[in-house]
């Protein structure tokens, strides 16, 4: 595949992420996720917090609406430009969790929505955010348990299958039920977790299905048919109402 092949095909999976992501975005549930990770962070007015992983910076913009000095870091170029003619006079820019481009203890805020999952070494990430945070600041780490997704099924077993598949591709599916401990190795203090579950019943969500199959199937833990139909059930099941999925996120929260 050429490096332009390369490319198109990236920004069509981060279009397609996208689509997902902004489903989930107008859902309730996730808006008041949302506002509880910013009630964490405990802003102060004019201080700087980071979002890293930032996407396509809902959460940037919605922080500099709070009054603080908002600045989204994302590794994906497509995402950042998506984020930027979304937000134009938000701060973005590019950098991974493991190298954040701010100096030592200059940072009041640090937060990280569905992030550390795809990071192989999360410990380094939490090692980064606690070079930049100054003393007292506050960081909350927001993410799903990608072992643990529910999903409403005549096909149990397939189901089961395809969800652990799925999550076994992931750099660290299981990072949610570690915030704690990562927060301990990493020095914070005053750790608090919480759990909240999203159900989803819109077939908006649809894609977020198509996201666990395909790669299932990509990687030999199902067959082509079996994914086919495991899909058409569930589309089945949005057309006549009787769609359901629930993901469990983990939130976590600390001093620094």
């Amino acid at each position: 595949m050429s490096n332009n092949q390369e490319a198109v095909e990236e920004h069509r999976d981060t279009q397609a992420l996208l689509a997902v992501l902004d489903a989930a975005d107008q859902i309730p549930s996730t808006t008041r996720l949302r506002a509880r990770s910013y009630e964490l962070l405990s802003l102060v007015p004019g201080s700087t917090v980071v979002d890293v992983g930032c996407g396509a910076g809902r959460a940037v913009a919605e922080l500099a609406e709070r009054g603080v000095h908002a600045v989204g870091v994302d590794p994906d170029p497509w995402m950042l430009t998506a984020a930027r003619e979304r937000w134009s006079a938000a701060e973005f820019r590019e950098a991974g969790a493991e190298d954040l481009p701010f100096a030592d203890g200059s940072v009041r805020g640090y937060r990280a929505d569905k992030v550390f999952h795809v990071l192989r070494e999360p410990a380094r990430a939490v090692a980064e955010a606690r070079r930049v945070l100054a003393p007292g600041g506050r960081i909350v780490l927001v993410g799903q348990d990608w072992d643990a997704i529910m999903v409403d099924s005549d096909d149990a077993e397939l189901t089961r299958t395809i969800v652990y598949a799925r999550a076994d591709l992931l750099g660290t599916p299981r990072a949610g039920r570690q915030y704690r401990n990562l927060l301990l190795d990493g020095g914070f203090d005053d750790i608090t977790v919480e759990a909240h579950t999203h159900v989803f019943t819109d077939p908006a969500m649809l894609s977020l299905l198509t996201r666990l199959a395909e790669p299932a199937c990509a990687s030999g833990a199902v067959g082509r048919e079996q994914a086919d139909a495991w899909l058409a059930e569930q589309h089945r099941r949005a057309e006549a109402g009787r769609f359901l999925v629930a993901v469990p996120f983990f939130v976590a929260a600390a001093s620094a």
